[in-house]
């Protein structure tokens, strides 16, 4: 036993002493890893070993187990190198499921029934117009001088992205984002031509005959229309879209609308039809920067690993723990159901997009079983460490609060807007004149906006110096809807009402039809200052 321990001690000292001398070895890159990977032949190949020793997602390795690198987990779960394999959702039905196509045929119907309404006479309610370089919306039409609004919409939306997402995680990602409401459409048209998941599959292997060239050419014709409908919608926020149905039926689009009509169109079939869960998987920034909007009080579609391990199949009638099994049964319908075809039983991963197809696919199981519902659920992290949950946290305090004060005060000026400006730009080439009548004269050039749907006449008045008077060429100013019209004026006064170099003058405008279009103005008056006995 002597022996044997020395011999132990002076080879763990010889080994020690080898691995001083040698260089401190560098990690793997992601593409040695994959290689070492496809070398290696460990007990992890065995499935039911590889579920019996390796920890699950979001647990510590036990005693005897090796931690896996992040490189070889990479090189395990995603090869990048790999030919992509074609994800076959299967159909599923539930609330959640039912909630998306609520969400996804209003989103659709906004989409698609939009352009076509008016508001007013030969006004479309919603149109971006370029050219013309105004916007319409609804009662409201928005021009140049009012981008400010935009720039505040894009805030409100960013904000509500990051409440929403703190709250309840990737919602907007599964039920209303672009990507996931026309996936879904073109997922629906595949299965009334292709048939089932099951279907699908048996046609992708089937060599091209008769069957397959009319299913999947049926489906590509079916696509591409709907594509060139989507893409002739968009451009209808652009041009009016009863000018651009015309022109279509015509043969008579101009080039760049022609253009944008292929473009969109191409990317919503290319998008929807064939990239599909690699646009969220690998385009998408949303799903690399979640992360920091997450805390563990976040909503997120869970495992409950406590309650459904060890998994395994059985008889309904079978009591799981006489058996030491979980409610689990590893029928892998949440991965049948996926639209990324990712294993939800493998923890968060930022593939998911929270559809909460899983869900209704797991509950209806779980029902068939007689089991409690809930083994994937919406939960957060803390509830599934038996910990409290709580929504009304600092980060989601702070957004809702900020969100609630910039909406109020976009909606309230947007209310009290006036659709009218007035700027004044004084004349640099002279400070002041002096008349023969010995009055003090300052020349002033008004711009005058009329940001209204129709045309208005406007009276001009000023005011601000005892005495003071306005000297113009026109009696009332007519400025057509969305115009600018500049005039020249000039302002009068009494030297001897003069007690500064520079006074303050307000130039006021109202229209003549409504009294509501009203602005003014505030000018500076220069002159010289009177000698007082």
């Amino acid at each position: 036993m002597t022996d044997k321990g020395s011999k132990k001690e002076q080879q763990a000292k010889d080994t020690q002493s080898k691995d001083d001398t040698l260089p401190p070895q560098r990690v793997m890159s992601l593409v040695e890893a994959q290689e070492a990977a496809k070398r290696r032949k460990p007990a992890g190949d065995n499935p039911s070993v590889e579920k019996k020793h390796r920890p699950f997602a979001g647990q510590r390795p036990q005693a005897g187990q090796r931690m896996v690198t992040l490189a070889e987990a990479d090189a395990r779960h995603e090869s990048l190198y790999a030919q992509h394999q074609k994800v076959y959702p299967r159909m599923v039905h539930g609330f959640f499921a039912d909630l998306r196509i609520v969400l996804a045929s209003l989103t659709l119907g906004i989409f698609y029934g939009l352009p076509w309404i008016d508001w007013g006479a030969g006004r479309q309610a919603f149109l971006i117009d370029l050219p013309a370089r105004k916007f319409n919306l609804f009662a409201w039409t928005f021009w140049p001088q009012d981008l400010f609004y935009l720039a505040v919409i894009l805030i409100i939306a960013a904000l509500a992205l990051f409440l929403f997402t703190a709250v309840a995680g990737r919602v907007w990602c599964g039920f209303t984002c672009p990507q996931t409401v026309w996936t879904e459409i073109f997922l629906w048209m595949e299965r009334k031509l292709e048939g089932d998941r099951m279907q699908q599959m048996r046609l992708a292997q089937q060599p091209w005959n008769r069957e397959r060239i009319l299913k999947v050419g049926g489906k590509h014709t079916l696509w591409v229309l709907f594509s060139l409908w989507t893409g002739f919608t968009f451009v209808g926020f652009f041009t009016p879209i009863r000018e651009l149905s015309m022109a279509t039926i015509s043969f008579s689009l101009g080039p760049w609308e022609t253009f944008w009509v292929f473009f969109y169109g191409l990317a919503t079939y290319g998008n929807a039809g064939w990239l599909r869960e690699q646009v969220c998987t690998y385009m998408c920034p949303y799903a690399r920067f979640q992360g920091a909007m997450f805390d563990r009080n976040t909503l997120i579609i869970s495992y409950d690993t406590a309650r459904g391990e060890p998994r395994g199949a059985r008889n309904r009638l079978i009591d799981p723990k006489s058996k030491n099994l979980g409610n689990c049964i590893d029928c892998t319908l949440c991965v049948q159901v996926c639209p990324t075809g990712i294993d939800i039983r493998d923890g968060l991963q930022y593939q998911c997009i929270a559809c909460a197809a899983c869900v209704d696919v797991c509950d209806s199981v779980m029902d068939k079983m007689g089991y409690p519902r809930g083994l994937i659920r919406y939960t957060t992290e803390n509830a599934l460490e038996g910990k409290p949950s709580r929504i009304f946290r600092p980060r989601v305090v702070i957004y809702a609060l900020i969100l609630m004060a910039i909406s109020l005060a976009l909606v309230v000026s947007v209310l009290l807007r006036v659709p009218l400006k007035l700027d004044v730009v004084r004349d640099r080439t002279s400070l002041y004149r002096e008349t023969n009548e010995g009055m003090i004269e300052n020349v002033y050039t008004l711009k005058i906006m009329n940001m209204d749907n129709g045309s208005h006449r406007y009276v001009l008045a000023a005011t601000g110096i005892e005495g003071l008077t306005l000297d113009s060429a026109f009696a009332d100013i007519a400025v057509d809807a969305g115009q600018t019209r500049d005039i020249v004026v000039r302002l009068v006064a009494d030297p001897e009402q003069l007690t500064q170099r520079s006074s303050e003058v307000e130039f006021l405008l109202h229209a003549t039809d409504d009294k509501r279009l009203a602005v003014h103005e505030d000018a500076r008056f220069l002159g010289p200052i009177p000698l007082r006995p």
